[in-house]
């Protein structure tokens, strides 16, 4: 092997180690200073428009993407003898309309789901072992996959006080004796700040939270 050759080898080599080192290093520096979870949604305060009463619809206006606000009419319910007004129960957008003009509806339905765009936050799930590095108003970098090309700046709001599995509908029953220790996940409410028009409630998101 020539001596060019071998000067060549030895300098790719060193690139390579030097490389593996940084690399090395900028994982430590991140486990060390941040928490990462991709296991987050975006979210809103959501309140139901619910039926009064039974009846017909002989009114209904609302439509999805409708700002109201406190008390909008939004159609009439009448039950033969008397015709009861339905009204926005706050101030929201409506995201989803569940019925149509004439359609009969019972008293405790839910005729539309309103939500508060102008405040959204992100629901992240964290590990219970990781949950002990957070704390209230630590900074947090966000990337929604709906508007990937664009970050967001949050700050930890809310620590729950009870993993997610204390609230699952069909709780883990242990009658055979045999036990498997699973890692539990507690929910953190996190600000997100001028979320883009693309940011919407559902969305899949990936939190970075300094420690």
């Amino acid at each position: 092997m020539g001596r060019g050759r071998l000067i060549l080898f030895n300098f790719i080599g060193i690139i390579v180690v030097i490389a593996l080192l940084a690399g090395g290093a900028y994982y430590y520096y991140q486990s060390t200073n941040y928490l990462k979870t991709d296991d987050a949604k975006v979210s809103a305060d959501m309140i139901p428009v619910v039926a009064t009463t039974s009846g017909k619809l002989v009114d209904w206006t609302a439509e999805e993407g409708d700002k109201v606000s406190k008390d909008d009419l939004l159609g009439k319910i009448s039950d033969g003898k008397t015709t009861i007004s339905v009204t926005a129960p706050d101030k929201g957008t409506i995201i989803k309309n569940q019925v149509r003009k004439n359609q009969i509806v019972q008293a405790g339905q839910t005729l539309a789901q309103t939500a508060d765009m102008n405040h959204l936050y992100i629901v992240a799930n964290i590990e219970e072992t990781d949950i002990k590095d957070i704390e209230k108003g630590d900074k947090v970098t966000i990337t929604v996959d709906g508007d990937p090309n664009s970050t967001f700046d949050g700050k930890v709001e809310e620590i729950g006080y009870a993993t997610n599995s204390v609230f699952s509908l069909l709780p883990e029953q242990n009658s055979s004796g045999n036990y498997t220790k699973v890692t539990q996940k507690i929910p953190v409410k996190i600000s997100i700040k001028d979320p883009s028009d693309k940011v919407l409630p559902g969305m899949n998101a990936e939190v970075k939270i300094s420690k």
